[in-house]
Protein backbone atom coordinates (compact mmCIF):
# COMPACT_ATOMS: atom_id res chain seq x y z
CA UNK A 1 0.00 0.00 0.00
CA UNK A 2 0.98 3.24 -0.93
CA UNK A 3 2.56 5.71 2.17
CA UNK A 4 -0.34 8.58 3.08
CA UNK A 5 0.85 11.86 2.10
CA UNK A 6 -0.52 14.76 4.34
CA UNK A 7 -2.12 17.72 2.30
CA UNK A 8 -2.67 20.91 4.79
CA UNK A 9 -2.65 23.50 2.17
CA UNK A 10 -3.55 23.86 -1.53
CA UNK A 11 -0.61 24.38 -2.72
CA UNK A 12 0.77 21.48 -0.98
CA UNK A 13 -1.98 18.96 -3.02
CA UNK A 14 -0.74 21.71 -6.10
CA UNK A 15 2.95 20.72 -5.69
CA UNK A 16 2.25 17.17 -5.11
CA UNK A 17 0.43 16.51 -8.83
CA UNK A 18 2.35 19.72 -10.37
CA UNK A 19 0.82 22.21 -10.86
CA UNK A 20 1.24 26.61 -10.27
CA UNK A 21 -0.39 27.70 -7.30
CA UNK A 22 -2.10 30.91 -8.11
CA UNK A 23 -3.91 31.72 -4.96
CA UNK A 24 -2.82 30.36 -1.11
CA UNK A 25 -6.54 29.14 -0.69
CA UNK A 26 -8.29 27.71 -3.74
CA UNK A 27 -7.16 26.20 -6.58
CA UNK A 28 -8.58 24.93 -10.49
CA UNK A 29 -6.98 22.28 -11.55
CA UNK A 30 -7.71 21.04 -15.34
CA UNK A 31 -6.80 17.54 -15.14
CA UNK A 32 -5.55 17.30 -19.07
CA UNK A 33 -2.30 19.81 -17.86
CA UNK A 34 -1.34 17.38 -14.90
CA UNK A 35 1.28 14.56 -15.93
CA UNK A 36 0.65 10.72 -15.69
CA UNK A 37 -0.35 9.22 -12.79
CA UNK A 38 0.33 5.92 -10.82
CA UNK A 39 -0.30 5.39 -7.28
CA UNK A 40 -0.93 8.30 -4.52
CA UNK A 41 -2.97 8.27 -1.04
CA UNK A 42 -3.67 11.81 0.38
CA UNK A 43 -4.83 12.81 4.14
CA UNK A 44 -6.82 15.47 2.72
CA UNK A 45 -6.62 18.82 5.11
CA UNK A 46 -8.52 20.55 2.32
CA UNK A 47 -11.83 20.55 0.52
CA UNK A 48 -11.50 19.08 -3.06
CA UNK A 49 -14.10 18.01 -5.28
CA UNK A 50 -13.50 16.22 -8.34
CA UNK A 51 -15.62 16.00 -11.21
CA UNK A 52 -13.69 12.83 -13.89
CA UNK A 53 -14.21 12.19 -17.02
CA UNK A 54 -12.52 8.76 -17.44
CA UNK A 55 -11.69 6.22 -15.16
CA UNK A 56 -7.73 6.35 -14.58
CA UNK A 57 -8.00 3.58 -12.06
CA UNK A 58 -9.72 2.97 -8.61
CA UNK A 59 -10.49 5.57 -6.57
CA UNK A 60 -9.66 5.28 -2.64
CA UNK A 61 -11.97 6.35 0.29
CA UNK A 62 -10.05 5.76 3.46
CA UNK A 63 -8.92 1.77 3.25
CA UNK A 64 -11.38 0.99 0.93
CA UNK A 65 -11.38 0.70 -3.22
CA UNK A 66 -14.16 2.19 -5.23
CA UNK A 67 -14.46 1.66 -8.96
CA UNK A 68 -16.27 4.93 -10.35
CA UNK A 69 -17.88 6.11 -13.62
CA UNK A 70 -17.29 8.22 -15.93
CA UNK A 71 -18.51 12.25 -15.64
CA UNK A 72 -18.56 11.77 -11.89
CA UNK A 73 -18.34 13.90 -9.09
CA UNK A 74 -16.58 13.16 -6.18
CA UNK A 75 -16.18 15.55 -2.38
CA UNK A 76 -13.92 15.15 -0.28
CA UNK A 77 -13.70 17.00 3.28
CA UNK A 78 -11.06 18.01 5.63
CA UNK A 79 -9.94 14.39 7.30
CA UNK A 80 -10.87 11.97 4.82
CA UNK A 81 -8.22 9.87 2.78
CA UNK A 82 -8.23 9.58 -0.79
CA UNK A 83 -6.42 8.52 -3.35
CA UNK A 84 -5.67 6.52 -6.57
CA UNK A 85 -4.35 3.24 -7.47
CA UNK A 86 -3.78 2.47 -11.20
CA UNK A 87 -2.74 -1.04 -10.56
CA UNK A 88 0.71 0.01 -11.91
CA UNK A 89 -0.04 1.73 -15.26
CA UNK A 90 0.50 5.29 -15.72
CA UNK A 91 -2.37 7.36 -16.74
CA UNK A 92 -3.49 10.21 -17.76
CA UNK A 93 -6.63 11.48 -16.00
CA UNK A 94 -9.30 13.75 -17.55
CA UNK A 95 -11.49 16.58 -15.79
CA UNK A 96 -11.45 18.69 -13.20
CA UNK A 97 -10.60 19.62 -9.52
CA UNK A 98 -11.71 22.16 -7.09
CA UNK A 99 -9.80 22.32 -3.84
CA UNK A 100 -10.05 24.94 -1.01
CA UNK A 101 -8.73 25.82 2.50
CA UNK A 102 -11.32 25.80 5.19
CA UNK A 103 -9.94 29.33 5.98
CA UNK A 104 -11.25 30.65 2.07
CA UNK A 105 -15.07 30.38 3.72
CA UNK A 106 -14.47 31.62 7.43
CA UNK A 107 -16.41 34.36 7.94
CA UNK A 108 -18.43 34.30 4.34
CA UNK A 109 -21.95 32.95 3.88
CA UNK A 110 -20.31 29.62 2.79
CA UNK A 111 -18.33 29.11 5.52
CA UNK A 112 -21.84 29.43 7.83
CA UNK A 113 -23.26 26.82 5.49
CA UNK A 114 -20.96 24.56 4.80
CA UNK A 115 -22.00 21.41 6.88
CA UNK A 116 -25.43 21.49 5.10
CA UNK A 117 -23.60 20.14 2.16
CA UNK A 118 -23.62 17.10 3.24
CA UNK A 119 -22.41 15.07 0.19
CA UNK A 120 -19.09 15.98 1.89
CA UNK A 121 -19.09 13.37 3.71
CA UNK A 122 -20.52 10.78 1.34
CA UNK A 123 -18.78 7.48 0.30
CA UNK A 124 -16.81 7.75 -3.14
CA UNK A 125 -19.30 4.73 -4.34
CA UNK A 126 -22.16 7.61 -3.61
CA UNK A 127 -20.69 9.67 -6.17
CA UNK A 128 -23.00 12.27 -8.01
CA UNK A 129 -23.65 11.05 -11.77
CA UNK A 130 -24.31 14.16 -13.74
CA UNK A 131 -25.93 14.15 -17.05
CA UNK A 132 -24.33 16.63 -19.90
CA UNK A 133 -26.44 19.34 -18.93
CA UNK A 134 -25.53 19.14 -15.51
CA UNK A 135 -21.63 18.53 -16.30
CA UNK A 136 -21.88 21.67 -18.37
CA UNK A 137 -23.24 23.58 -15.93
CA UNK A 138 -20.25 22.37 -13.25
CA UNK A 139 -17.36 22.89 -15.99
CA UNK A 140 -18.94 26.74 -16.39
CA UNK A 141 -19.24 27.09 -13.02
CA UNK A 142 -15.29 25.40 -12.65
CA UNK A 143 -14.03 27.95 -15.60
CA UNK A 144 -15.97 30.92 -13.94
CA UNK A 145 -13.66 30.50 -10.42
CA UNK A 146 -10.59 29.58 -12.42
CA UNK A 147 -10.91 33.01 -14.35
CA UNK A 148 -11.54 34.71 -11.20
CA UNK A 149 -8.18 33.21 -10.21
CA UNK A 150 -6.02 34.47 -13.15
CA UNK A 151 -7.27 38.12 -12.84
CA UNK A 152 -5.63 40.56 -10.27
CA UNK A 153 -6.31 40.20 -6.56
CA UNK A 154 -8.38 42.21 -5.09
CA UNK A 155 -10.82 43.15 -1.79
CA UNK A 156 -13.61 41.58 -3.79
CA UNK A 157 -11.97 38.34 -4.64
CA UNK A 158 -12.98 36.31 -1.84
CA UNK A 159 -16.34 37.09 -1.81
CA UNK A 160 -16.58 36.33 -5.56
CA UNK A 161 -14.88 33.22 -5.56
CA UNK A 162 -16.71 31.91 -2.00
CA UNK A 163 -19.93 33.40 -3.50
CA UNK A 164 -19.13 31.02 -7.28
CA UNK A 165 -18.38 27.90 -5.09
CA UNK A 166 -21.51 28.17 -3.28
CA UNK A 167 -23.45 28.48 -6.37
CA UNK A 168 -21.78 25.85 -7.36
CA UNK A 169 -22.44 23.63 -4.56
CA UNK A 170 -26.04 24.58 -4.47
CA UNK A 171 -26.04 23.14 -8.23
CA UNK A 172 -24.83 19.78 -6.98
CA UNK A 173 -27.30 19.52 -3.94
CA UNK A 174 -30.23 20.05 -6.65
CA UNK A 175 -28.39 17.46 -8.91
CA UNK A 176 -28.34 15.09 -5.81
CA UNK A 177 -32.13 15.64 -5.32
CA UNK A 178 -32.30 14.55 -8.89
CA UNK A 179 -30.41 11.27 -8.41
CA UNK A 180 -32.21 10.70 -5.52
CA UNK A 181 -35.53 10.43 -7.69
CA UNK A 182 -34.31 8.73 -10.34
CA UNK A 183 -32.85 6.18 -8.45
CA UNK A 184 -36.34 5.49 -6.96
CA UNK A 185 -36.17 2.20 -6.82
CA UNK A 186 -32.68 1.49 -5.51
CA UNK A 187 -34.05 3.57 -3.09
CA UNK A 188 -36.97 2.09 -2.16
CA UNK A 189 -35.17 -1.70 -1.77
CA UNK A 190 -33.25 0.22 0.69
CA UNK A 191 -36.05 1.14 2.73
CA UNK A 192 -36.97 -2.61 2.82
CA UNK A 193 -33.55 -3.69 3.41
CA UNK A 194 -34.07 -0.87 6.60
CA UNK A 195 -37.44 -2.18 7.96
CA UNK A 196 -36.20 -5.78 7.51
CA UNK A 197 -32.64 -4.81 9.69
CA UNK A 198 -34.80 -2.75 12.53
CA UNK A 199 -37.37 -6.08 12.72
CA UNK A 200 -34.20 -8.34 12.83
CA UNK A 201 -32.33 -6.45 15.26
CA UNK A 202 -35.44 -6.05 17.69
CA UNK A 203 -36.01 -9.98 17.08
CA UNK A 204 -32.76 -11.06 17.92
CA UNK A 205 -30.40 -9.96 21.33
CA UNK A 206 -28.95 -7.21 19.53
CA UNK A 207 -30.73 -4.81 21.18
CA UNK A 208 -29.58 -6.16 24.83
CA UNK A 209 -25.98 -6.43 23.63
CA UNK A 210 -25.38 -3.63 21.72
CA UNK A 211 -28.28 -0.64 23.13
CA UNK A 212 -30.93 1.01 20.80
CA UNK A 213 -30.83 0.91 16.93
CA UNK A 214 -28.19 4.03 15.72
CA UNK A 215 -28.04 5.61 12.45
CA UNK A 216 -24.36 4.96 11.92
CA UNK A 217 -24.88 1.29 13.05
CA UNK A 218 -28.10 0.89 10.37
CA UNK A 219 -25.84 2.74 7.83
CA UNK A 220 -22.97 0.69 7.97
CA UNK A 221 -25.10 -2.47 7.78
CA UNK A 222 -26.55 -1.01 4.60
CA UNK A 223 -23.35 -0.15 3.15
CA UNK A 224 -24.23 3.55 3.09
CA UNK A 225 -22.24 6.77 4.86
CA UNK A 226 -24.28 7.55 7.36
CA UNK A 227 -24.56 11.29 5.55
CA UNK A 228 -26.04 9.80 2.68
CA UNK A 229 -28.22 7.23 4.25
CA UNK A 230 -29.71 10.10 6.27
CA UNK A 231 -30.27 12.19 3.41
CA UNK A 232 -32.24 9.44 1.08
CA UNK A 233 -34.63 8.45 4.43
CA UNK A 234 -35.34 12.12 4.82
CA UNK A 235 -36.18 12.42 1.24
CA UNK A 236 -38.18 9.21 0.79
CA UNK A 237 -39.70 9.39 4.41
CA UNK A 238 -39.95 13.18 5.03
CA UNK A 239 -38.43 11.85 8.68
CA UNK A 240 -34.91 12.24 9.84
CA UNK A 241 -32.94 8.60 10.11
CA UNK A 242 -33.28 9.12 13.46
CA UNK A 243 -36.68 9.92 14.49
CA UNK A 244 -37.48 7.21 11.88
CA UNK A 245 -35.52 4.64 14.30
CA UNK A 246 -36.88 5.98 17.68
CA UNK A 247 -40.32 5.80 15.88
CA UNK A 248 -39.79 2.18 15.12
CA UNK A 249 -38.83 1.28 18.13
CA UNK A 250 -41.82 2.92 20.21
CA UNK A 251 -43.84 1.00 17.82
CA UNK A 252 -41.67 -2.08 19.02
CA UNK A 253 -42.73 -1.00 22.40
CA UNK A 254 -46.77 -0.27 22.20
CA UNK A 255 -46.83 -4.11 21.06
CA UNK A 256 -44.66 -5.62 23.95
CA UNK A 257 -46.29 -3.22 26.56
CA UNK A 258 -49.38 -5.38 25.66
CA UNK A 259 -47.46 -8.08 27.47
CA UNK A 260 -48.18 -7.40 31.22
CA UNK A 261 -45.98 -10.53 32.52
CA UNK A 262 -43.11 -7.91 31.53
CA UNK A 263 -42.32 -5.11 33.75
CA UNK A 264 -41.52 -1.97 31.77
CA UNK A 265 -38.10 -2.06 32.91
CA UNK A 266 -37.61 -5.74 31.01
CA UNK A 267 -39.04 -3.78 28.24
CA UNK A 268 -37.02 -1.27 28.19
CA UNK A 269 -33.65 -3.24 28.74
CA UNK A 270 -34.63 -5.55 26.17
CA UNK A 271 -35.40 -2.65 23.47
CA UNK A 272 -32.07 -1.23 24.37
CA UNK A 273 -32.21 1.42 27.12
CA UNK A 274 -29.62 1.17 29.23
CA UNK A 275 -31.73 3.37 31.99
CA UNK A 276 -35.64 2.50 32.11
CA UNK A 277 -36.31 6.85 32.92
CA UNK A 278 -34.27 7.40 28.73
CA UNK A 279 -36.99 4.94 27.74
CA UNK A 280 -39.75 6.25 29.69
CA UNK A 281 -38.99 9.99 28.43
CA UNK A 282 -38.76 9.00 24.81
CA UNK A 283 -42.22 7.24 24.93
CA UNK A 284 -43.62 10.02 26.32
CA UNK A 285 -41.93 12.47 23.79
CA UNK A 286 -43.43 10.42 20.98
CA UNK A 287 -47.02 9.30 22.40
CA UNK A 288 -47.84 12.35 24.89
CA UNK A 289 -47.94 9.34 27.57
CA UNK A 290 -45.54 7.55 29.54
CA UNK A 291 -45.31 3.25 29.20
CA UNK A 292 -47.36 2.97 32.54
CA UNK A 293 -50.33 4.93 31.52
CA UNK A 294 -50.31 3.53 28.00
CA UNK A 295 -50.67 0.04 29.47
CA UNK A 296 -53.19 1.08 31.62
CA UNK A 297 -55.50 2.40 28.74
CA UNK A 298 -54.96 -0.30 26.83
Amino acid sequence: MEPVIRIDTVRNYNDCIGVDTLHPLVSVIDFNEVPKVINFRMFMGIYALFLKNIKCGDMIYGCQPYDYEDGTLVFVSPGQVYGIDSKGVARVPSGYALVFHPDLIKGTSLGRNIKYYTFFSYAVREALHLSKKERSIIVDSLEKIASELKSNLDKHSKTLISTNIQLMLDYCMRFYDRQFITRNNTNKDILVRFEQLLNEYFESEKARDLGTPNVTYCAEQLHLSPSYFGDLIKKETGSTALDYIQNRTIDEARTRLFDTTRSINDIAFDLGFKYQQHFTRLFKQKTGMTPLEYRNDN
